[in-house]
């Protein structure tokens, strides 16, 4: 690293410091094979160095790279900075002192930031011919003491922080093309789990608008995912035959258990954890407590609901922070509107329920959907 240039990207990670320290090196390797992979897609010039606790990112491509490295899961903030390759404290101050007139002119007051060694401010600051100021200076020079070099950086800027895609094994998102089920997919992913997506579809019976939605929004979750799996998996049939045996006040339950236990079948295959779905408690009949719990009933897999407790304002907000906003309000049929009525009962029974059911050749819908299914992986 003698040779090493200065110019680059230093970024730290949050979370990871809780984990034991074998945990911690996986999850850091985790990031930085994320960082690889989005950085070698957009063809940018790079080399990564690891610290025990930092990563060095070496590139003259500083704008493109801070782009991309701010959609990154994992990294509680990072920096532009210079990488000094050099020990000695003597030569690192020289060169603060020949360069700081760049860095804060004339006039503007500035302030040491010292990580590890606070011993050295004194010897640095008494080169810097600027007045100083610790509470509110124009210029921070922030400065960390490292085994192999120093790194010199003005500026944090906030990461997305979570954790490492992949550092949490994978989930099945149930994406229905709205605009909550891509934001809970997005909270999956910060949390490290690894997504694949399912989309029920009710082609041909309405247009595929939908499936069209669920394309142009992986283009959009793939700036924070390296690649997608996704199932296009028809629904048409379960409805006409659901609509067909049972009263319309039941249908939406009936529909959501049904679309659990292919989603259960789905998840088993792809060795998935968890089903993630988009509900908020309230927002819908189908998302009331009894009908929430009616419907998980059918399955032993958890079904984990990151926006159970936001309201659709907060939704809202991240869905337009993350890109997938304008895509979701996009006009396109829903599968499950399709056949229901407008008053739908919020307090199940799951004895009615299973009732019902017992109308409907589940098995036969279940095999038949999956076997008409469609799968298309995204990078």
């Amino acid at each position: 690293m003698k040779n090493l240039p200065k110019n680059g990207i230093l970024i730290a990670f949050g979370e990871l410091f809780l984990k034991s320290e074998p945990v911690k090196k996986l999850f850091q390797k985790r990031l930085i094979n994320n960082l690889w992979f989005f950085l070698k897609k957009e063809e940018i010039d790079f080399k990564i160095y690891n610290f025990r606790e930092r990563i060095f990112i070496k590139t003259d491509q500083i704008i493109k790279a801070k782009k991309l490295i701010k959609k990154v899961f994992g990294i509680s903030w990072f920096a532009e900075n210079f990488f000094f390759p050099e020990t000695n404290l003597k030569k690192f101050s020289c060169f603060v002192s020949e360069n700081y007139k760049k860095w804060i002119k004339k006039g503007e007051t500035f302030a040491l930031r010292i990580k590890k060694n606070r011993k050295i401010i004194e010897k640095i600051a008494k080169n810097i011919n600027r007045k100083v100021d610790l509470t509110k200076p124009k210029q921070e020079l922030f400065i960390e003491e490292r085994k192999r070099g120093w790194f010199l950086y003005f500026k944090k800027i906030k990461g997305l922080g979570g954790l490492p895609v992949s550092s949490s094994g994978k989930v099945l998102s149930l994406i229905s093309g709205g605009i909550d089920s891509p934001v809970a997919a997005f909270l999956a992913a910060k949390r490290g789990a690894e997504n694949i997506w399912l989309h029920f579809h009710s082609f041909p019976l309405v247009s595929k608008n939908s499936i069209e939605k669920t394309k142009d929004l992986a283009k959009i979750f793939l700036q924070y995912q390296p690649c997608l799996k996704i199932y296009f998996i028809p629904f048409q049939k379960a409805q006409m035959e659901i609509k067909a045996k049972t009263p319309a006040k039941y249908r939406i339950l009936l529909y959501r258990r049904l679309m659990l236990k292919i989603a259960e079948k789905i998840a088993k295959k792809e060795n998935c954890q968890a089903l993630i779905t988009g509900e908020s408690l309230g927002q819908v009949s189908s998302q009331t407590l009894p009908n929430i719990k009616i419907i998980e009933e059918t399955v032993k897999i958890p079904v984990l609901r990151p926006l159970i407790c936001w309201d659709k304002e907060e939704i809202i907000k991240l869905a337009e922070k993350i890109g997938t906003f304008q895509i979701s309000i996009k006009p396109a049929e829903d599968c499950c509107t399709l056949f229901v009525s407008k008053h739908q009962t919020a307090q199940g029974d799951l004895k009615k329920v299973k009732e019902l059911e017992k109308k409907i050749n589940t098995s036969r819908i279940i095999k038949e959907a999956l076997r008409g299914g469609l799968t298309g992986s995204f990078d």
